[in-house]
């Protein structure tokens, strides 16, 4: 499976972007997916994550209420929708795949996107 990260941008402080990962391969309907991100000097965490149809969803407690993730089997894509954007959500966004759901440690995951910048400006 190969993953294609988009939709990054430079936004102001309450703003939203929309984040696609769009996959090429047959068995991306058969995986979870999850999405973290990377500030300069920080360690790569989660963001949330979606089992393999899309029915159950996962967020870190810091985009709790503000982001959501959405997987759309039929157009080999997953979404992460960041709305009332913070700047500590600066950071490059990652999708990634994975055969189980709720991974939270990137090690666990088996396949990556190439990361998309998303820069917050108070």
């Amino acid at each position: 499976v190969q993953l294609q990260a988009s939709g990054g941008g430079l936004v102001q402080a309450g703003g939203s972007l929309r984040l696609s990962c769009a996959a090429s391969g047959r068995t991306f309907s058969t995986l979870a997916m999850g999405w973290f991100r990377q500030a300069p000097g920080k360690e790569r965490d989660i963001v949330g994550a979606t089992s393999w149809d899309g029915l159950s969803t996962y967020y870190a407690n810091s985009v709790k209420g503000r982001f959501t993730i959405s997987k759309d089997n039929a157009k080999n894509t997953v979404y992460l929708q960041m709305n009332s954007l913070k700047p500590e959500d600066t950071a490059v966004y990652y999708c990634a795949a994975a055969q189980d759901y709720r991974l939270t440690i990137p090690h666990q995951y088996d396949y990556w996107g190439q990361g998309t910048q998303v820069t917050v400006s108070s």
